[in-house]
């Protein structure tokens, strides 16, 4: 074969992992600046409640707009055979985890700082293999259980518990969890539940579940602070980089090059928030933090290892 030739089909085969890389990137980009968004708000005197209602109002009203445009590939996925049933009262019910994520992460950070606050929720890299344990114990190996280890030990830096002036809130700690805890069942419902259905249809469904628990949760509320405005500045912003681009690039990405880098590569979330909390919030960011982060992504490399060399 020619090396143009070679060169052509080589080029040919690594788009999909190239588009997969861009689209999962970009997704936690988009994860990973929405907290610190959130606090800037709030440090401007605009209630959570009003914010994450928007964000969720938002997100379904577009996702099921485009899928009206979308009517007639819904219409023929109805006529395939689906390899689950209900897929779609499935994904909402799963969908309830997103808006409890939301509501639980954007707690902790009126109670710790956004460069904490990330790093409870990242604390879903070993809820996950623990939720595998229970699951899917074959797939648990050595190797794993080590990375969540680690990603434990690469925490206690990264959340400042060496660090001399550490001011402990258990608030905020504790709902920092409750977010892992629920971005743990997220991440299962994006891998695992219903993927015999449309991106756009998966989606939307998944933020439906979000919006219901949103309005259950903070229910009086949101009349006490939602407004137009609230809604036209805020719940554009957060509503297409938090319930709208990320669930469609990740649903678009991780088919492409797999869990384990799919893993890899979302992780991007961690570095990218905590420095949009240094640049815009003006947090500190001591040279440990930096260091349990570095030793967080070592972990999810760690236990996403034997994925990543089959890839």
């Amino acid at each position: 074969m020619p090396l143009y030739a070679q060169f052509r089909t080589q080029k040919l085969t690594m788009n999909p992992n190239i588009k997969g890389f861009f689209y999962i990137a970009i997704g936690a980009a988009s994860y990973g600046i929405l907290a610190t968004f959130v606090k800037y708000a709030n440090n401007n005197d605009l209630d959570t409640a009003g914010l994450v209602f928007s964000q969720y109002l938002f997100g379904a009203m577009v996702l099921s707009i485009i899928s009206l445009f979308l009517a007639k590939e819904v219409k023929q996925q109805k006529r395939k055979q689906l390899t689950s049933k209900h897929p779609r009262l499935k994904l909402l019910l799963f969908g309830t985890s997103l808006g409890f994520t939301s509501s639980f992460y954007y707690l902790s950070i009126q109670y710790v700082p956004v460069s904490v606050a990330i790093i409870l929720l990242m604390q879903t890299i070993w809820m996950g293999v623990i939720l595998e344990f229970f699951l899917a114990r074959h797939l648990l190996n050595r190797t794993k259980i080590v990375g969540a280890l680690i990603a434990i030990a690469g925490t206690l830096l990264a959340a400042k518990v060496f660090e001399s002036d550490l001011t402990v809130n258990l608030t905020g700690i504790g709902f920092g969890l409750l977010a892992a805890v629920s971005y743990t069942a997220t991440m299962y419902a994006s891998n695992k539940v219903a993927l015999e259905l449309s991106i756009i249809t998966r989606s939307k469904y998944l933020v439906y579940g979000g919006f219901i628990i949103v309005l259950l949760f903070w229910n009086v509320q949101i009349l006490e602070s939602i407004s137009w405005i609230v809604f036209l500045k805020w719940g554009t912003f957060l509503g297409f980089f938090g319930t709208i681009l990320p669930p469609i690039l990740f649903n678009k990405g991780f088919p492409q090059i797999g869990t384990g880098l799919g893993s890899i590569i979302a992780s991007l979330e961690i570095p990218v928030s905590v420095f949009s909390a240094y640049i815009i919030l003006d947090e500190n960011i001591s040279t440990l933090q930096w260091l349990g982060i570095a030793i967080i992504l070592l972990s999810v490399v760690l236990i996403n290892l034997k994925q990543v060399k089959r890839v």
